[in-house]
């Protein structure tokens, strides 16, 4: 049965609205004054090393498509691993008491364990990162325990309730059943979940239609209808924007380098061109007779290039040379200065991109690493906040009100700066001697939840092995020995008895 699409905010028009934001951000599109704006997929191909390939003039692309790939180099990867490889989630804690906060801990890193979301979360912020945003699906499963999974935007669309940036208003997912070679959709809102399916392979949204006729409502087995309740009562989306100062949609981590990075593979690819081309020198000679093939009336090359044999002539009047070859520093220059540009615009450290260090103290380093630090830092206050609304709509799947609203609960993430266990362990002595408390001291060293608790215990058993063992008699037994041992008759020698 085909799907209404004309009522406002109804599953029909859910759909074909966020199916066509769906779709369109997979494409580039171009604004008015002509400037593209790259895709999901032309953001996908750049991080994968797949860019589009330059013109170059006097140089037929297909002739040299092979070499030409060869040329590329994908600098767009760097600046996304930089970032991406510092964002590390620890745990989590609760602001509250201390039995509390203890629970809580626990809990919580149950449920990010449960969901393997140790190596899922890279995932995440991987995504995030390169395709502008990502997200996290909060489910229960049969045995009403929460399920926390990974998705794109390839395959999700979320929109914000009027007014809001933080309430969601829908959320739909769109991908392709590879078992029935069918295209599901789910659409979720506050109060209800529907299922949609289609037998087309190609999909497409008008912007204007009364009917989805090619759409019918899936029913699920277990199921009387294509929708059922939303047991949760809000939508269990929690999107991971990344630089949300630049763009609210998200902005990839790459995005603003795309043209930096086509700049240094043309460069690159004439200096393969000039290489290949103009490096060899080429001889020539002036007023040389040349034979001439009988059979095919074609040129007899004289002289074949051979570094062990002399060109002669006996014809005193012909002359030998040779063009200079193509100068190749030019090239090398112009890409290192893109290069540059590059890491200035990303924050990528520079020793990063040359892949030499030389004579560079530690201090040098760390200095040429502040601007990724910092960027790494609000990275972690934006997807933190995410991870704990995450967090609490798993409470909330778990069947948890409490903790569902306990708004004290924040994110520990590893420390992004790069240091020494020296360093840590002296900044620990120090903090120690500041009043600092274990546990925090623990946390600063690098430690997860789960680690600092078993320390805690092991901590204990020590302390116990190390107390020396009390004389465990009563006290009112030691008493009495020691009275009977000061009354006891002592025999002193006295000076008479020394005389005689």
């Amino acid at each position: 049965m085909p799907v209404d699409a004309t009522q406002v905010e109804s599953p029909g028009w859910w759909l074909q609205r966020l199916g066509k934001k769906l779709l369109d951000e997979r494409e580039d599109s171009r604004d008015s004054e002509g400037e593209i704006t790259p895709g999901l997929d032309t953001l996908q191909r750049c991080v994968e090393g797949k860019p589009p390939l330059p013109t170059v003039p006097g140089l037929d692309p297909k002739e040299v498509s092979g070499w030409m790939k060869d040329a590329r180099t994908n600098w767009t990867r760097l600046v996304v691993d930089s970032p991406a490889e510092r964002l590390r989630v620890t745990g989590f804690r609760s602001g509250g008491d201390d039995d509390k906060q203890s629970v809580a801990d626990k809990e919580a890193n149950r449920i990010w364990r449960e969901n393997a979301m140790t190596a899922d979360s890279r995932l995440v912020h991987y995504g995030a990162i390169t395709q502008r945003r990502a997200f996290v699906l909060v489910e229960r499963n049969s045995a009403g325990r929460p399920v926390m999974t990974h998705e794109t935007p390839r395959q999700m669309a979320v929109e914000m309730r009027q007014g809001s940036r933080r309430e969601l208003a829908a959320a739909l997912k769109l991908w392709r059943d590879d078992w029935t070679g069918q295209t599901r959709a789910t659409l979720w809102t506050p109060e209800t979940i529907h299922e949609f399916i289609t037998k087309r392979a190609s999909i497409e949204f008008p912007p204007s239609v009364a009917v989805l006729r090619s759409w019918d409502a899936h029913v699920l087995p277990g199921e009387q209808e294509g929708s059922r309740r939303n047991a949760l009562g809000v939508v269990p989306v929690v999107p991971f924007v990344n630089r949300r100062q630049v763009s609210p949609e998200g902005f990839a981590e790459h995005e603003d380098v795309l043209s930096v990075q086509n700049r240094i593979n043309l460069k690159l690819i004439m200096l393969v061109a000039a290489a290949k081309y103009g490096a060899f020198r080429q001889r020539w000679a002036a007023g040389l007779e040349v034979d001439e093939d009988p059979l095919t009336g074609k040129a007899i090359e004289p002289f074949k290039l051979d570094i062990q044999k002399l060109w002669t002539t006996a014809d005193p009047e012909v002359k030998f040379g040779e063009f200079s070859s193509t100068d190749l520093a030019p090239y090398v220059r112009a890409v290192e200065a893109a290069v540059q540009d590059l890491a200035a615009i990303s924050k990528t450290p520079p020793h990063y991109i040359i892949g030499a260090v030389v004579n560079v103290s530690g201090d040098a380093l760390k200095a040429a690493e502040t601007g990724l630090v910092a960027k790494v830092l609000d990275q972690q206050d934006d997807f933190g906040e995410s991870w704990q609304r995450s967090m609490r709509l798993a409470f909330l799947a778990a069947g948890d009100e409490a903790r569902a609203q306990d708004y004290s609960l924040e994110t520990v993430w590893r420390d992004p700066e790069s240091r020494t266990v020296s360093e840590l362990a002296d900044a620990a002595v120090k903090k120690q001697a500041a009043g600092v408390p274990w546990r925090q001291r623990m946390e600063d060293l690098g430690y997860t939840p789960a680690q600092i608790a078993r320390m805690e215990i092991d901590r204990a058993s020590d302390a116990l092995l190390a107390t020396p063992a009390e004389d465990q008699r009563p006290a009112d037994d030691l008493q009495a020995r020691r009275a009977q041992r000061d009354s006891r008759t002592v025999i002193r020698r006295t000076a008479d008895d020394d005389a005689a």
